[in-house]
């Protein structure tokens, strides 16, 4: 018999398909994809539930304020944007005209132009559908969570490919987490509204606010993002004493158009403008 040494124990190794099965070898990339699924579904749980908290308010608002549980049901699943789908409900429960509900949902709506641009140059192109199917994910949550926890994007090709794909999963996963928690709650509270409390009194209304502060936080560590803060901040104060209810969160958002254009000093390979 032949006796093993490191030389038999080289030759050994260095043989076809023995180091893909030399254990061990994997084990690093296998723990760091599960590490990174348990950030990614750490991330989305808590989202999902505070957007579920907010749907199931959402069901019981507009039952009571004239609409049917399916009408209800089917504005979550077409319009599916929280802030327009209450504002317009708010108009029709004041006895407004419904047109007017319509308009201001559009006018909260005009972020999601933001958005998409934002979250375009992470997402893939793809087939006709699969663009559609990203375009329906596209929601305050997914394009947030999904950015802000990647961080800007790199000028480096192989780190931006790298960075769109982590974009793009996390997109996806949190994104159709809060898509299936809006739709099936909505359904809940409409359908069985009747056996819910006042949702103020539960604070399910202030639980949508609450997890969209947590995650505009990480664009807080960023130059631009502290920028678009603080101007959306001033916007809104500004036009509180004298502005309708409702417009001077509308002109806060554009604090966050009007950063891509303020000089910042570049952080974590962000360019300057």
């Amino acid at each position: 018999m032949r006796p093993f040494n490191r030389t038999t124990r080289r030759a050994r190794l260095d043989a076809p398909g023995v180091a893909e099965r030399a254990p061990g070898l994997e084990q690093p990339a296998s723990a760091s994809e599960a590490a990174a699924t348990r950030d990614l579904v750490a991330a989305a749980v808590p989202v999902a539930l505070a957007v579920g908290a907010y749907g199931l308010s959402y069901g019981v608002l507009a039952v009571a304020a004239g609409l049917s549980p399916a009408v209800a049901t089917l504005s979550s699943i077409i319009v599916l944007a929280g802030g327009s789908q209450f504002a317009f409900v708010g108009v029709l429960a004041l006895g407004g005209n419904p047109f007017a509900g319509a308009v201001s949902g559009l006018l909260l709506n005009v972020r999601y132009v933001a958005f998409g641009l934002a979250i375009a140059r992470a997402l893939p192109g793809g087939s006709l559908g699969r663009r559609a199917m990203d375009s329906y994910l596209i929601v305050d949550e997914s394009v947030a969570l999904a950015l802000g926890k990647a961080g800007p994007m790199p000028r480096d090709p192989a780190a931006r490919q790298q960075w769109s794909g982590e974009v793009v999963r996390r997109f996806r996963v949190v994104g159709w987490s809060v898509v299936s928690a809006w739709i099936l709650t909505t359904a809940a509270g409409a359908y069985g509204g009747r056996l819910i409390a006042d949702p103020q009194v539960l604070g399910l209304d202030a639980a949508f606010p609450a997890g969209f502060l947590a995650l505009l936080a990480p664009w807080l560590r960023t130059p631009r993002g502290r920028t678009a803060a603080a101007i959306g901040v001033a916007l809104a104060l500004g036009l509180t004493p004298f502005a309708p209810p409702g417009v001077p969160i509308i002109a806060a958002s554009l604090g966050g158009v009007i950063a891509l254009w303020v000089p910042v000093r570049a952080e974590h390979g962000e360019a300057t403008t």
